[in-house]
């Protein structure tokens, strides 16, 4: 399993990497706020969650997070939802989330992670870069395709 780089435009920082399950098994882990720990590479998110079981455009939900040491909780709202395809959530910083899905066969699906930041001031977006967001983001979100990849690969 290859995690690859996708360019979406700047302030963007994406992942790929074909799973072999079906988009649907995809999406319902996606999808499901209080199964965000099982996708999670970068170690920072909890097991607290409160909100929907399932997803849907604008929905609400918070997670207990740990950073740095640091524990806190975010609410985010989900800003995009195209039911077994895509779901995508603004935090309270501005900066989005986003998971796209492509089913490629019945069993396989294309699944690209999205740290978003173009949504937020440009010296907003300076801050992020200069505290390293983009480059720490960019290694979580590969721990989280391949953590993903390996939770359906065949035995």
């Amino acid at each position: 399993m290859t995690v690859e780089q996708v360019e979406q435009g700047p302030r963007r920082v994406a992942r790929t990497v074909e799973v072999p399950a079906s988009c649907d098994d995809v999406f319902a882990l996606v999808a499901d706020p209080h199964r965000h720990g099982e996708l999670d590479g970068s170690g920072t998110v909890r097991d607290t969650v409160s909100g929907p079981r399932r997803l849907s455009q604008g929905a609400r939900f918070s997670v207990a997070m740990k950073q740095f040491g640091v524990r806190y909780r975010i609410t985010s709202t989900v800003t995009c939802f195209e039911d077994g395809r895509l779901v995508e959530w603004s935090s309270p910083a501005g900066h989005r989330w986003r998971w796209e899905l492509t089913p490629l066969t019945p069993t396989s699906t294309r699944v690209t992670e999205t740290f978003d930041y173009s949504t937020v001031p440009a010296v907003q977006g300076k801050v992020f870069e200069l505290l390293g967001f983009p480059r720490q983001n960019a290694a979580a979100i590969e721990a989280t395709l391949r953590q993903l990849a390996s939770r359906y690969a065949r035995a």
